[in-house]
């Protein structure tokens, strides 16, 4: 038995005996066996380094190369934001030293972040991250030129800040104001005008740069703030400012000669009551002739416009429109001959009948104007007195719930009815009391406010200002002048309440109040229009709506009747209307076609008026983009605007012009 196991055991391990000879190549090379344990191998500290220099240089290189300097992007963008905020305040308070210290500071600011967007240069190679920093390259660059415009403003206005009562320079007595004013204005045109070009070619740049950033790559909110329409807004007012500024030059050149600074100049002044709504503004109610010599005003005569229309003894026949919906009217008179919504167009008519009345003086120009500035100036005034005439001021009057110099003014013009005069003698059949008054006020009334306008302390001309402004670009102010140059000057800064012409789609809405008391003091209008792409241009559906929500009173509000008209594209069409009590009719004029219809509108009481109508207009390469012209004397129709789920809303103070 113990042979046996011998055996075995021998067999055994003879069996799994590592060979006694191993060629060379396998003892140089061996290869363990399954029962062998294999070492692991050593790299030893130099491989080890290695290892961690490379895992340090994955962490902190993204580090250095983004992180620090997004950080120090981030801290140099909130010192500008800072700056800026300082820069806007110190500009607000009329400060001009502090202006200039806010607008270095602001420079310097916007200068370190530029600094710190080129040390990313590299980023830009990158797809969409590159679009981000040249965005932001494009607004400092921008920014840059904004602030050296600037610049230029400052230091052309700072010599005079006394004169203006910047810099908390004391104000003085009313009438040294006004006198150091006017003067100003007339010593310094020359010297300002060149400074123009020099502004204009700074914001243009600006212009330029920003309007190559996409707002659209944004998103609607950011940190819980609006980012993407502020973008926009700023990109357009970049655009707009610029655009103001060259188109405002030729009006700036001009100035000697609307201020008769180069001589004498005589102008027709034509009170527009926009509370009876007409084409350009409103009923015609008034006249002045008012003389202007170095920037100083001089009333020649002031009276109504009745007056005026005795002298004229019209038999001229009423266009259709008044025959048809101005109540018993059938000659044509002057104070209805502001009929066409293009106010050159209106005033060529009205000129050329006013030249026929025997004895009217001769005038380079007529300048319309409405209520709007009158209560706007007296908004920032406060309360004026007239000698003779009594106290006025924009408070709410409950009597008629208007502003209180409102309700004066349309005491004295319509409370008792017009002027009725004998056709045969001539002689006067009827006046209202305050007849004789009415003669003598508006002349008085503009002398006294201007004189008080320029000569309001300086904490008052930033309103002042404000409400000049406006009025110019909310068309409450238009001019109509003889010369062609200075013609062309107005017009091309929107002064002169043309109908334009546009190479997109267009919409202007023009009302007209026929006998229906003063009740726009309480219309309120609204429209809206959805545009729909076609093949052969685009399909648009006009609503608007009307609504009186004011009593019958019998004299200032009563039936709104209302001639509308829509200008569109020309070879537009019609495919349905619904609102109107006559049909709608389409005709061509001014370069559009005009839809018109006729509705009336009572107290307390809603009207709505659905066109839907084809176009020919088709997108351009900048996409879909309209015209909208505010119709003069209007305060700001409500709008909305659809388009491709696209939708835009917003009051129609001026023209504005809106791409989707």
């Amino acid at each position: 038995m113990a042979k046996i196991n011998d055996l075995k055991r021998i067999a055994f391990n003879d069996s799994f005996q590592a060979p006694q000879s191993v060629p060379t190549e396998q003892r140089a090379n061996p290869k363990p066996g399954w029962w062998q344990k294999v070492p692991k191998p050593s790299l030893g500290r130099g491989h080890s380094k290695k290892i961690w220099v490379i895992v340090a240089a994955t962490i902190l290189v993204p580090i250095l190369l983004i992180a620090f300097p997004l950080l120090s992007i981030r801290v140099s963008a909130n010192k500008l934001i800072k700056s800026a905020k300082e820069l806007q305040a110190a500009a607000a308070s009329q400060n001009i030293s502090q202006t200039k210290v806010s607008l270095e500071k602001t420079k310097k600011d916007l200068k370190g972040l530029d600094g710190d967007l080129n040390k990313i240069f590299w980023v830009k190679l990158i797809p969409f991250l590159g679009d981000y920093w040249k965005d932001a390259k494009h607004l400092t660059v921008g920014g840059n030129a904004g602030l050296e415009a600037g610049e230029i403003i400052v230091q052309t206005v700072e010599p005079y800040s006394d004169i203006l009562g910047l810099n908390g320079a004391q104000a003085q007595d009313g009438a040294e104001n006004a006198e150091d004013r006017i003067n100003f204005v007339v010593e310094t045109i020359d010297d300002i005008i060149p400074k123009m070009g020099d502004i204009s070619a700074k914001t243009a740049i600006m212009s330029q740069e920003l309007s190559k950033i996409n707002p659209e790559r944004y998103p609607e909110y950011f940190g819980g703030k609006p980012l993407r329409s502020k973008l926009k807004a700023t990109i357009l007012e970049a655009q707009r400012g610029h655009q103001l500024l060259t188109d405002g030059k030729p009006v700036l050149e001009q100035l000697p000669y609307l201020l008769g600074i180069n001589g004498e100049k005589t102008y027709l002044f034509l009170w527009q009551n926009d509370k009876e709504l007409r084409p350009t503004g409103g009923f015609i109610t008034a006249y002045s002739i008012i003389k202007v010599k170095d920037g100083k005003f001089e009333q020649v005569v002031s009276d109504d416009i009745y007056v005026l229309d005795n002298k004229f003894r019209s038999k001229l026949p009423a266009p259709e429109p008044i025959k048809k919906y101005l109540p018993l009217v059938n000659n044509w008179f002057l104070r209805d001959m502001n009929l066409s919504p293009d106010f050159k167009t209106s005033m060529n008519t009205f000129y050329e009948n006013y030249e026929t009345i025997k004895g009217v003086k001769e005038v380079d120009g007529i300048i319309s104007v409405d209520t709007h500035p009158l209560v706007g100036l007296l908004s920032v005034m406060g309360t004026l007195g007239i000698p003779g005439y009594g106290n006025y001021s924009a408070d709410e009057d409950k009597r008629c719930n208007c502003p209180n110099v409102i309700y004066e003014l349309e005491t004295y013009a319509d409370v008792a009815g017009p002027i009725v005069w004998d056709d045969i003698s001539g002689k006067i059949v009827y006046k209202p009391p305050h007849a004789d008054h009415r003669k003598g006020f508006l002349g008085p009334l503009m002398n006294t406010l201007i004189a008080n306008a320029l000569g309001q302390p300086k904490e008052k001309i930033p309103g002042l200002f404000d409400v000049a402004w406006n009025s110019l670009m909310e068309k409450h102010i238009m001019f109509y002048m003889h010369d062609n140059k200075v013609q062309s000057a107005l017009e091309s800064f929107n002064l002169a309440g043309r109908i334009r012409e546009y190479d997109g789609d267009y919409l202007h809405i023009n009302d007209s109040n026929f006998a229906g008391a003063k009740s726009n003091l309480y219309v309120q209008h609204e429209f809206e229009l959805e545009v729909k792409q076609t093949k052969e241009g685009t399909e648009n559906t006009l609503t608007l709506k009307y609504k009186n929500p004011q009593k019958y009173d019998g004299w200032l509000n009563g039936p709104f009747r209302d001639w509308f008209r829509v200008y569109v594209p020309k070879g537009s069409m019609i495919v349905d209307s619904t609102g109107s009590e006559v049909p709608i009719t389409a005709s061509e004029d001014l370069g559009k076609t005009v839809f018109e219809g006729f509705f009336i509108l009572r107290p307390e009481g809603v009207t709505d008026i659905k066109i839907t109508y084809k176009t020919p207009i088709k997108l351009g390469k900048d996409g879909y983009k309209l015209l909208i012209q505010k119709q003069p004397g209007t305060a700001g129709h409500l709008v909305t605007i659809k388009s491709d789920k696209k939708k835009e809303e917003f009051k129609l103070t001026t023209d504005k012009e809106i791409r989707l």
